[in-house]
């Protein structure tokens, strides 16, 4: 038993199992009730409606004005080549995914390049941790939840993984892999200004030049998508998480914005449930959580300045990533690519990573901790060929989950201050800053090799 809480390898493959059994529980209770469990999304006849609602745009004009998205426009070209047109000429919605065979065939199959590209990537870093690593990754919820909804979550990670992963040696394939990745989610456009932290502009301008190469090509072959319409489109999402109404805006949240906003602006009455000195408590408390994160990683950034050569590339781009998630609501399936990114770490890294490790652990589980039914919802569903009765829950995730990516977040920064410091205090304050490769991290045979540039 020593020897076994020793050794988180173990606890690996226990929280793996833990993944597994979520799994296999929600394909029974699929089967059973013809929906997916909390915290998959709450219309079941909604199955796959980003993928189909995103290409009737792609082949179909409003997509700025009308439907007000959110997308470049490199995802509504995407689309139209993975989509049959034919389906989407004057039906939006359901009818189009009823038809295209097509683009539910090329939907699932880049799933599946995706699940084939996390084990190359994983065996690659690491054998030992390639296993648990790789299926938790691939069948976690994040991912799931990404396929059940057929969000272009699926084709940003493949560019995110290609882009900042082990399996590309080609600089500019990863340079456009990242810029692309920043097209299909804007979110991500902090992560290319991780490269002038780590003194290498040539890597900085090559993916600068990337994104904006492929957001003018892409918005000149759309007509549509200009920087004043996207810019419009994202204030007003942002206004709208302000002013959360309803607690379907926690559902599967990745940040606190969606509750503070109900916190401070809904009709619901929050404080005679709770109490209005709870109510008031958290409404300061979890913006301050937010903004403590936030400085953490700063600081973090602020030392990988002064010994760039310690700090690998990919924890400074996790922890871009991991600024833009608890800075404004992305929606739960973004987690996949802090999960991808902090399972690059080496497994036995301190501490503060493995913190990190076991969290994304937790994320990755597909269930919730139930606390209380609210009144029970008749509605068609989309896998059944009937009505069905279904509830919604209260539950624990949307109120803890927000919280475990700040520790992921925390713990990550509190790692690259104490490499730093250790090399600091080895060195001293004028000891010379090496540009070299990133550390390298172990891969099979014994053999080294960066997992970046």
């Amino acid at each position: 038993m020593k020897r076994i809480l020793s050794d988180f390898r173990n606890w690996e493959y226990m929280l793996t199992l833990a993944v597994l059994v979520g799994g296999v529980y929600s394909i029974g209770y699929l089967m059973v009730q013809g929906y997916l469990p909390q915290p998959f999304f709450y219309q079941p006849f909604d199955v796959w409606m980003d993928w189909f609602n995103t290409a009737y745009w792609a082949h179909n004009p409003g997509a700025y004005d009308s439907w007000q998205t959110l997308y470049p426009p490199i995802s509504f070209l995407f689309l139209r080549f993975l989509t049959a047109p034919h389906c989407y000429i004057a039906n939006e919605g359901w009818y189009s995914r009823d038809c295209d065979w097509y683009g539910m065939l090329t939907m699932h199959g880049w799933y599946v390049l995706n699940v084939y590209l996390i084990g190359r990537t994983f065996l690659k870093i690491d054998r030992s941790t390639a296993l648990p690593r790789s299926f938790t990754l691939a069948a976690g919820m994040p991912m799931l939840d990404g396929l059940e909804r057929g969000n272009l979550i699926l084709v940003a990670f493949t560019c995110f993984l290609l882009g900042y992963g082990p399996l590309l040696r080609s600089a500019r394939l990863r340079w456009l892999m990242a810029g692309l990745a920043i097209n299909f989610k804007i979110y991500l456009l902090g992560t290319i200004f991780v490269y002038p932290l780590k003194r290498r502009w040539r890597w900085f301008e090559g993916c600068l030049l990337a994104t904006l190469g492929t957001y003018i090509i892409s918005w000149g072959l759309l007509g549509a998508g200009t920087p004043q319409e996207i810019i419009t489109n994202l204030s007003d999402w942002n206004n709208h998480l302000n002013m959360a109404s309803s607690l379907l805006d926690l559902w599967y949240a990745t940040s606190f914005q969606p509750l503070i906003g109900l916190l401070n602006g809904s009709g619901l009455p929050i404080s005679d449930i709770i109490g209005s000195w709870r109510t008031e408590t958290f409404s300061l408390l979890l913006p301050a959580a937010i903004h403590a994160t936030q400085l953490m990683i700063v600081i973090a950034a602020m030392v990988a300045w002064l010994r760039p050569e310690t700090v690998p590339t990919y924890r400074l781009v996790n922890l871009a990533t991991c600024i833009a998630l608890i800075t404004t609501e992305t929606g739960g399936y973004t987690q996949a690519l802090i999960v991808l990114l902090t399972f690059f770490e080496p497994r036995k890294s301190g501490l503060a990573i493995g913190i990190a490790t076991f969290s994304c652990y937790i994320l990755s589980i597909p269930g919730d901790i139930f606390i209380d039914p609210v009144l029970p919802q008749t509605n068609n569903g989309f896998l059944n060929t009937g009505p069905l009765f279904y509830a919604y829950w209260i539950t624990v995730g949307p109120f803890v989950r927000p919280g475990i990516v700040l520790v992921v977040a925390i713990a990550l920064s509190c790692a690259t201050i104490a490499t730093v410091w250790r090399d600091i205090r080895t060195q001293g304050w004028r000891g010379r800053t090496r540009f070299s490769r990133d550390a390298p991290i172990m891969i099979a045979g014994g053999r080294t090799e960066p997992v970046i540039g």
